[in-house]
C-alpha cells in the first residue's frame, strides 16, 4: 500500500512541476481555402497568415494551448482544374480571425531544457470560435456583407525541436473543419450566390513555421533517449 501512495505522490507531484512551466510563440506562413471555388487541392496556401500560441505544459508530453489566429483566405475558378469551374469564373476572398483551444500531444517526451529529450513530433487537436464576412444581400451586381461567428475543428501535425533553453521551433500544418459553407460568399437565400454543394461544408489550412520562448519553473526530469 506505501509503494502505491508512493507512487501516486510521484506522479502528481511531477504533474504539478510540469504544469508551470509555459510557452509563448508566433507563428508565420501560408494559408489557403477548400470548398466551392477555386482549386480542389486541400494543401496549397495562396495567402499569408499568421498565429499568437500560449501553451501551458502538464507533462513532458501533453500541453494545454490556446491560439489567436489572423488567416486571409482567397481563391479563383482560374486556378481549379476541373472544367465546369473555370467556365464559372468565380473568385473570392476573405479573412478569419480565429481564437482557439485544445491540446498538444507529443508523441516523444519533450524537455527544453535537456540535452535528449529536446525533440519530437507532435499532434494538435482544437475546438475554435471564427469571425468572417459572409454575402448578406446582393444589390445591383455588389454583395453586401455581415460579420459573422462560428466555429471549427482545428487538428494537425507538427515538429519541435530546440534552439537554446528558451527557445525553440516548430513546423505545424493544421487543418480547420468548419460547420458552415460561406466563406466563399454562398448563399442559398440569393440566387445569384447559390452555388456549389451545399452538403460539404467549407475548409481552410494554415502551415506555418514559429519561435517559442519558454518560461517560468522548468519541467519534471524524464528519462533521457538513445
Amino acid at each position: 500500500m506505501k509503494k502505491i501512495q508512493l507512487i501516486l505522490v510521484l506522479f502528481l507531484t511531477s504533474q504539478l512541476n510540469a504544469q508551470f512551466l509555459n510557452e509563448i510563440g508566433f507563428f508565420a506562413g501560408g494559408t489557403n481555402y477548400s470548398g466551392d471555388i477555386g482549386n480542389e487541392m486541400y494543401i496549397m496556401p495562396n495567402r499569408v497568415g499568421g498565429s499568437i500560441v500560449y501553451k501551458r505544459n502538464v507533462n513532458s508530453r501533453i500541453s494545454i494551448r490556446t491560439t489567436a489566429s489572423y488567416l486571409p483566405i482567397a481563391d479563383d475558378d482560374a486556378n481549379s482544374s476541373n472544367i465546369v469551374r473555370q467556365r464559372r469564373n468565380y473568385s473570392f476572398s476573405n479573412t478569419i480571425v480565429e481564437v482557439a483551444m485544445g491540446l498538444e500531444f507529443s508523441y516523444l517526451d519533450y524537455d527544453i531544457t535537456s540535452s535528449y529529450n529536446n525533440y519530437t513530433p507532435y499532434i494538435v487537436v482544437e475546438f475554435a470560435g471564427m469571425y468572417y464576412d459572409a454575402a448578406s444581400s446582393r444589390v445591383n451586381g455588389e454583395n453586401n456583407y455581415t460579420n459573422k461567428m462560428s466555429y471549427a475543428i482545428p487538428f494537425g501535425l507538427g515538429f519541435k525541436s530546440k534552439i537554446t533553453d528558451r527557445i525553440a521551433y516548430a513546423v505545424e500544418s493544421r487543418a480547420h473543419y468548419t460547420f458552415v459553407d460561406d466563406l466563399d460568399f454562398n448563399n442559398e437565400n440569393i440566387p445569384q450566390l447559390n452555388f456549389g454543394n451545399p452538403n460539404n461544408n467549407d475548409w481552410y489550412f494554415f502551415t506555418g513555421v514559429s519561435l517559442v520562448y519558454s518560461f517560468g519553473r522548468p519541467p519534471c526530469a524524464v528519462s533521457p533517449r538513445y
